[in-house]
């Protein structure tokens, strides 16, 4: 890819980035630099949900090379080439609409990229400044660093031809860089709000058992739920969403013929054995079942964080929508396989475990704040002065 064709696709991404920048410091909020970590995490959750659709439609490899599409910045420029592809192979996977669903998923990508240098350069200035903890820097640093190693896994993605274990290992940097901003925001939130009362009417000593008990809880429920989306991802890389067509059975059993050996050797072409030979179909079904057997430890674990976490004012709201979403959750699973896959279907199966990582990561931080604040009360009494956030 030539210089100018480089220049032009980071023009691309300054000009997403662009908007959303315009729309943040144009507003009227007093706390700009809070609001762009928010306006982020909704941009981050659209580039996951847009990055599942570009898997699903099979367009991964709508532009077989990286970071441009046949060295050019756009698709129109390169429409030969394109063309003489999809004409070729009809049904390929380079087509001239697989071809702008990879781009475009490239140019978000590209978009947060440089919305995270500006919150960097942002935050180094006003630390500089005022020292304020509020623009502490190590966080966006890190934001810098988790999209740099996902920009990477994204070039291999395509130069690896799908290799499923570096798809999922994107799918997961996706959705850690989602947790990382939303924790970033809580913080902010946290920072910039003026605290409210936590729960009254039990000691202090009592509500400080309960959350450490809802801390230790809170943390297997993300440790489950990114256990369960890589298990979702491993099913989508490897094509296996149909291996089991029905439910609650697959393949007619409760417990169908599994091929655990071949289905989860990681390192392996798409649809090939680890020695080259094509994938057994009982190692699709072993994928599949997997991912639906691991689905009963994320209810249990998530719905009891989430029972435990209502009986807690300050933490109902969060558990509340947890539970809602879950339960969607489950139900766009199950019609996933019902309806035969259906993409809408699909794309809002994988908008719900993004949402899912979203609920997830703010239940830890306001666990983690509260049970701070409670601590932080003087003596014996009852737990007063600590965020609701």
């Amino acid at each position: 890819m030539d210089l100018s064709s480089l220049i032009h696709l980071g023009l691309m991404g300054l000009l997403v980035a662009s908007l959303p920048l315009a729309i943040v410091w144009m507003s009227s909020d007093a706390h700009k630099y809070r609001k762009l970590v928010w306006v982020m995490v909704f941009l981050t959750f659209d580039l996951i949900v847009f990055g599942g659709f570009t898997r699903l439609t099979d367009s991964g490899l709508g532009c077989p090379d990286w970071p441009g599409c046949y060295g050019e910045a756009n698709p129109f420029l390169a429409h030969e080439q394109i063309s003489a592809a999809e004409a070729a192979m009809p049904t390929g996977p380079v087509t001239v609409a697989k071809a702008w669903i990879e781009m475009i998923h490239r140019y978000l990508a590209m978009g947060i990229g440089a919305l995270i240098l500006a919150l960097l350069f942002t935050s180094v200035k006003q630390w500089r400044r005022t020292h304020d903890a509020v623009f502490q820097p190590a966080m966006p640093i890190a934001l810098l660093a988790s999209v740099l190693v996902q920009g990477a896994f994204g070039a291999w993605t395509v130069t690896l031809k799908l290799q499923p274990v570096i798809v999922t290992i994107h799918l997961l940097l996706g959705m850690t860089l989602l947790a990382m901003l939303v924790w970033m925001g809580c913080r902010e939130d946290a920072l910039l709000k003026p605290p409210a009362a936590l729960q009254k009417g039990g000691t202090v000593r009592g509500l400080v058992a309960r959350l450490r008990a809802l801390r230790w809880l809170s943390l297997l429920a993300a440790v489950v739920l990114t256990v369960q989306i890589a298990l979702g991802g491993w099913v989508s890389t490897n094509y296996a969403t149909m291996a089991c067509d029905t439910f609650p059975l697959c393949q007619g059993a409760i417990v169908p013929e599994l091929d655990f050996e071949h289905g989860f050797h990681l390192w392996r072409e798409l649809g090939k054995t680890m020695e080259g030979h094509y994938l057994p179909f009982s190692a699709l079904v072993a994928i599949h079942w997997v991912h639906r057997a691991f689905a009963l430890a994320v209810v249990l674990v998530l719905g009891l964080a989430a029972w435990r976490a209502w009986r807690l004012p300050a933490l109902g709201k969060t558990a509340r929508l947890l539970v809602l979403v879950m339960v969607a959750q489950l139900l766009t699973g199950i019609a996933t396989v019902y309806f035969s896959f259906p993409l809408a279907i699909a794309v809002m199966h994988n908008a719900g475990a993004a949402l899912l990582v979203i609920l997830v990561t703010m239940l830890n931080y306001r666990v983690k704040f509260q049970l701070d604040a409670a601590r932080a009360v003087p003596a014996p009494g009852l737990a007063a002065s600590a965020s609701t956030h």
